[in-house]
């Protein structure tokens, strides 16, 4: 019901990035001594019927004292987390959570207090994750609370955190056990709830009614005069709205000065202005409330030590206003979807609709990738080019990817992973479901350092690479023709359903080299059963990979037909010389059979 797992940033051990279940972002944090007034400015915001439920008694003013013990905290003794919104001095605390450890050190008593206007946002579950974990990590074991029984929403917290609860009523009371151990149930839950955020923030990126493009240009060679005319060209089902300070039309549309000045709702902003103007520019997006930006602007952390400085900045602003961030340095984002058809790329290419959907964090590349599944006729569902990934990256596309009815084939380019372990959790769960084609850059030292200056990615050694790879059941490729060899197949089969492979051929050579790549890849050979045989030719099936080589071209269509008809083969290669002239490839997997 609530809040997508933490994501954690190396540079602010402090600060935490949780994204709540309607997608946008949050900033939790331990509570500081110098966070009294804070607190206090909390205090008095909370509506009388809030305080009631928190401490139980009609509680009207909270005193110096008071704010001193609840700022002043000590792990394990006792310890709190914030909510906050906004940065520096404009900083707001948003909710509370606390634990203060009973006489044995191994249990703690708990509280929360979310502000009444951002209740039932899943924030209360949020909280108690983050005070698990830290208590945890304390050696507490147990934690207890009083809950009164009108406080109906405390109690669904706890109820659908997935922990093991211990609960009695007394006088109205209800006083809860929660087992912290016994965490199999709680991690369960705890994906789903991630999954379900995770995927409503890129769910909200690629359905956009209304966009403003915020340096939009009346020249279509520059970057933000073509990705406006993109979104025209290509049909967008929603309004788009043009925002340049120089002019008053482009393209035969009313131009707006600011964002700020356009008279509706906007669902989505994209960001096409100089590094040093970003920050304005974001500025007045939260003012108008809008949630989900994506910033093609060059000149941050991969520009050096400046941009780098520049890109923590944007971070620390992003999540100070909760919004959702594609990039920045990036090529865009696409939904071929017809009831969409959002093109926010700077891209010439107009990529055809088909099955297959992109994540790039090389914007040049991913033009390349479109511009070669034109070439090819393959259709693209939705791309989007992340760039530095500041925000929204490969574990929040997969998220959204693996419920996607028009994804049937997910292709990424990385350079570099945020958290290797979460991805290998995301992408082998997915990998059952839709087949997932990597192609990791950076393998050796000359491309990782050149990494570092393309994105200002960090890559991560070939070797662990690899081994993740193969543990999720990712599909690598080296270069991007192996890349559109494995889609034109995945996208246009079904994915087999056993390991179970045919190989017709009437050349020795390449059938042999086929056997070796499916035993490579882990077919086994097995007892080998004969389907078919006499002058013709010969065919057999077995558990592996199996060989068959027709004595004549004509005898092809005979043997194939055989060897497809085996109940016991779920995927045939057809391969050699046809009619002694014209070199023939082709893979064939049967569908789903019940």
């Amino acid at each position: 019901m609530a809040v997508e797992k933490r994501i954690e940033k190396p540079e602010e051990p402090e600060s935490i990035e949780v994204i709540l279940r309607n997608g946008q972002s949050l900033k939790l944090r331990p509570i500081r001594p110098d966070d009294k007034d804070k607190l206090k400015d909390f205090f008095y915001k909370l509506s009388p019927r809030t305080r009631y439920l928190r401490f139980q008694y009609a509680k009207e003013h909270i005193t110096d004292q008071e704010l001193k013990y609840f700022t002043e905290v000590t792990p394990p003794e006792r310890y709190a987390y914030v909510a906050a919104i906004g940065e520096a001095e404009k900083e707001q605390i948003v909710a509370v959570a606390r634990w203060d450890a009973l006489p044995d050190k191994k249990t703690a008593e708990v509280a929360f207090t979310v502000q009444d206007n951002i209740q039932l946002h899943g924030i209360g579950t949020l909280l108690l994750e983050e005070l698990a974990r830290a208590a945890v990590a304390n050696n507490i074991a147990v934690f207890k609370a009083q809950v009164l029984d009108e406080n109906i929403r405390m109690m669904e917290v706890f109820d659908e955190s997935g922990f093991r609860l211990g609960k009695t009523m007394t006088d109205g009371v209800w006083h809860i056990s929660i087992d912290l151990k016994d965490q199999e149930e709680y991690s369960r839950r705890q994906a789903y709830r991630e999954h379900i955020a995770r995927s409503e923030g890129v769910r909200k990126l690629f359905n956009p009614k209304r966009v403003a493009i915020i340096g939009a240009s009346r020249s279509p060679e520059s970057v933000g005069g073509a990705l406006f005319r993109n979104m025209l060209r290509d049909g967008f089902k929603g309004v788009v709205f043009p925002v340049n300070p120089k002019t008053d039309s482009i393209a035969g549309v009313l131009c707006y000065k600011t964002v700020v000045d356009v008279p509706v709702d906007i669902d989505l902003a994209v960001i096409v202005v100089p590094a040093e103007g970003v920050f304005e520019v974001v500025d007045q997006c939260a003012e108008k409330g809008i949630g989900t930006l994506v910033v093609i602007s060059a000149g941050f952390g991969e520009s050096g030590p400046e941009g780098r400085e520049r890109e923590r900045r944007l971070r620390e602003k992003i999540l100070s206003y909760g919004m959702r961030v594609v990039g920045p340095n990036c090529l865009g984002v696409l939904n071929n979807s017809p009831d969409v058809r959002l093109n926010a790329t700077f891209s010439p290419v107009i990529a055809p609709a088909g099955n297959l959907s992109i994540g790039s964090q090389s914007g040049a590349l991913g033009l390349a990738l479109l511009d070669h599944a034109k070439s090819i006729d393959l259709g693209i569902a939705t791309f989007v080019s992340y760039g530095n990934r500041i925000d929204i990256a490969t574990d929040d596309l997969l998220e959204f990817w693996e419920d996607d009815k028009n994804t049937d084939v997910i292709v990424l380019y990385q350079e570099s992973f945020g958290n290797p372990r979460n991805f290998g959790r995301i992408a082998k769960r997915i990998a059952h479901k839709k087949p997932i084609i990597a192609v990791k850059a950076g393998r050796s030292l000359v491309g990782a350092r050149a990494a570092t200056s393309h994105t200002g990615a960090l890559a991560a050694s070939d070797v662990a690479v690899d081994a993740l790879f193969r543990q999720a059941g990712v599909i690598r490729v080296t270069t991007i023709e192996e890349m559109f060899n494995a889609c034109q197949v995945l996208t246009s089969q079904p994915l087999p359903r056993g390991p179970r492979v045919a190989i017709l051929t009437n050349a020795g050579g390449p059938g042999v080299l086929a056997a070796d790549a499916c035993e490579g890849f882990g077919f086994a050979a097995g007892k080998e059963i004969r389907v078919g045989g006499g002058e013709n030719g010969f065919a057999q099936v077995c558990t592996g990979p199996c060989f068959q080589r027709p004595r004549l071209p004509a005898h092809c269509d005979v043997c194939a037909r055989r060897l497809w008809s085996h109940p016991a083969a779920k995927a045939l290669v057809e391969i050699g010389l046809i009619h002694h002239a014209n070199q023939r490839l082709a893979l064939v997997i049967k569908p789903d059979q019940h």
